[in-house]
């Protein structure tokens, strides 16, 4: 009888599994989430692996033995629970498959608000509040300079989250 079963995949290698087990009639499952974060000082739009290096698969362990499955190129091992692998509940699958979480914003980001420090340029070393962003690769930060604030366009790149 077929279930769904947790595998854990070689580091980098869980595209290279799930190609290799597909081809050997294995349903594969790796669900994506949406998430906002600097690419190369740049906002972007990522698409991320919910879990990376875990990949969940379907099959009979009647007609595909568990050993052929572990000896898949870029498969480590499965998730086990004592000595048997877990099994994954159809509920978990059907709501990985149907629930598109909304889209994250990487904890590294700054909000408006948060604490920055200036890295490179005039102002390295001094402390600021992010405001906001300024187009793609620039950001508005709040700096105190002589018991004065001022509102400054900085690159992306010369600042970072405290």
């Amino acid at each position: 009888m077929e279930s769904w079963y947790l595998l854990y995949c070689k580091r980098g290698q869980l595209l290279r599994a799930k190609e290799h087990l597909e081809r050997q009639a294995v349903h594969c499952l790796s669900p994506m989430i949406e998430i906002e974060k600097l690419v190369r000082g740049k906002r972007a739009q990522v698409s991320e692996l919910l879990f990376p290096n875990y990949l969940f698969i379907e099959f009979d362990p009647e007609r595909i033995h568990t050993t052929t499955i572990s000896a898949t190129r870029g498969v480590s091992h499965f998730v086990r629970f004592g000595s048997q692998p877990a099994t994954v509940s159809q509920a978990v699958i059907t709501a990985l498959q149907t629930e598109q979480p909304a889209s994250l914003i990487d904890p590294e980001l700054p909000v408006p608000g948060d604490s920055v420090v200036i890295t490179e340029g005039t102002f390295e070393g001094i402390k600021a509040i992010f405001a906001e962003p300024d187009g793609e690769a620039r950001s508005m930060l709040l700096l105190t300079l002589l018991n004065k604030q001022i509102m400054r366009s900085v690159d992306n790149k010369q600042f970072q989250k405290l």
